[in-house]
């Protein structure tokens, strides 16, 4: 699904990402966790192709192909999801019109006509059903005046409208009450499958309580110092992040 080879990327000069090596295969969830400053956001957002990162030396492969020259829109036509830590707020648009405009951008990429208006509609109602949505809220601006579990739960409407092949949720747990992360975390659960990946962002260990990954891997000063399973992540619970970067250290 995805291969990541010597990343190193840099923004404004400063060298942020020093070598990432990751491959992450369809059905599996992958965790990437780290202290602050450790480049999490950056791999992200240079798997999503923003462009105001640079690329120095390395490859971002999505199913065989080399996204150096692919753009972020082209990207996620191709499949790639990515759900911010702040999303933006869109004054007079509706959810329900912003995915409709979404879902069709990405079928005329594609080569395809628009999907007829009542498929859109029996689509729109199965996932927000699935994902526990108030219809009235898909009316409503998009993001404008939602609290922070409605943006993520947004995001996690969008993802389910979308249907990626690869996923990343940037921090999605960031800011959520227990019961808001409980229905986030439900909805991604719901939308993995074999044939899809999920990349989860996090600095906390709670999230995976709900969403069980296959891989942790520990991100420290631009590079993946340290793999393992769900494990590796309720022992950085427990002693913090000191013990892995004097472990990088040595």
């Amino acid at each position: 699904m995805l291969q990541i080879k010597n990343l190193h990327a840099s923004v404004e000069g400063k060298e942020i990402l020093k070598g990432i090596n990751l491959e992450v295969k369809a059905g599996e969830v992958h965790a990437i966790m780290g202290p602050n400053g450790s480049g999490k956001s950056t791999l992200s957002s240079v798997i999503a192709g923003k462009e105001e990162f640079d690329v120095t030396e390395g490859q971002v492969i999505l199913q065989g192909e080399d996204l150096e020259d692919v753009s972020p829109e082209e990207r996620s036509h191709k499949g790639i999801f990515l759900s911010f830590q702040y999303p933006v707020e869109i004054p007079g648009v509706s959810v329900t019109n912003f995915m409709k405009t979404a879902i069709n951008e990405g079928r005329k990429a594609r080569g395809l006509e628009d999907m007829p208006a009542k498929d859109m509609l029996k689509l729109i109602r199965e996932k927000s059903e699935m994902l526990e949505i108030d219809r009235k809220f898909l009316s409503r601006s998009l993001n404008q005046g939602f609290s922070g579990g409605e943006k993520k739960r947004n995001e996690i409407f969008q993802m389910a409208m979308l249907e990626p092949k690869l996923a990343i949720l940037d921090e999605t747990d960031s800011g959520l009450d227990i019961d808001a992360l409980r229905i986030v975390a439900n909805g991604v659960n719901k939308l993995k499958s074999k044939d899809n990946a999920v990349i989860l962002i996090t600095h906390y260990q709670r999230l995976l309580d709900y969403i069980v990954p296959d891989f942790v891997h520990v991100l420290h000063n631009g590079k993946i110092v340290k793999s393992g399973g769900k494990e590796l992540a309720l022992e950085l619970e427990e002693k913090g992040y000191d013990w892995i970067k004097n472990e990088a250290v040595v």
